[in-house]
């Protein structure tokens, strides 16, 4: 990757600010609240040769810019530090799929909708038999992104069809036990505000994946752990 050490902390720095804010990011803030220890001017500078990588984006007139599906696929996995789940989360986590672990349906609506509650987002499970779980629409309308009517409106349409999801959930490559997909790779340019984080599990015959739908400016240090530990839980169940 041609990046240098600046630019590097440049794109940390964006995409944490963007994460928080979901505002475009300029950098008269970025030489405020993260001193990187070089001139507002240096820093416009870095941010067009960014752009120019294709790791920033300007938006209509407005003078900052977002980071891109790249830079957030870069920050994932070369920036990241995970936050590690308390012992109190995973025993939560873990007993309320536990009690209802003997019957397939009941263990997946009741995962997605621990996965939703704990993430804050749109919780998506599908297995190999064409089922299909889900939970936490109401959690959507408090994110700045699904302000945009024409958004959920298509997010709401894709929960209707079933096959359109599978085909997304496919498209996951690598072998990465979390995927990630961003923006556009959710299949449509309308999705380009989106993210979907999911894992893979199986249950006895059964595989499937379990994830959440959300802004691309998820908190990933907090979300990725939750979704690994859900899955890790559904599949020692499916062991059992």
């Amino acid at each position: 990757m041609d990046l240098t050490d600046r630019q590097i902390q440049i794109i940390k720095c964006m995409v944490e600010e963007y994460s928080e804010t979901a505002d475009a990011v300029g950098s008269e803030t970025l030489d405020k609240k993260y001193n990187l220890g070089i001139s507002p001017a240096t820093i416009r500078n870095e941010m067009v040769e960014l752009t120019r990588k294709g790791f920033l984006a300007q938006l209509h007139t407005s003078a900052g810019r977002i980071p891109t599906p790249a830079a957030i696929k870069f920050y994932v996995a070369e920036l990241l530090k995970e936050k590690d789940l308390s012992v109190a989360e995973e025993v939560s986590v873990k007993e309320r799929v536990w009690d209802v672990r003997d019957e397939l349906d009941l263990l997946l609506k009741e995962a997605t909708r621990v996965l939703s509650e704990r993430t804050g987002m749109l919780s998506i499970a599908t297995t190999d038999n064409h089922r299909f779980y889900h939970s936490g629409y109401a959690r959507m309308l408090d994110l700045p992104e699904f302000f945009n009517i024409d958004i959920t409106r298509q997010v709401l349409y894709l929960l209707e069809e079933d096959n359109r999801l599978y085909a997304i959930f496919d498209r996951a490559q690598g072998d990465d036990p979390i995927h990630i997909l961003l923006g556009e790779e959710l299949g449509a340019e309308m999705f380009r505000p989106l993210s979907l984080v999911f894992a893979d599990f199986k249950i006895g015959r059964h595989t499937g994946r379990l994830g959440v739908l959300g802004p691309c400016r998820l908190n990933y240090a907090q979300v990725i752990p939750m979704v690994r530990y859900v899955n890790q839980i559904v599949s020692e169940i499916g062991k059992g």
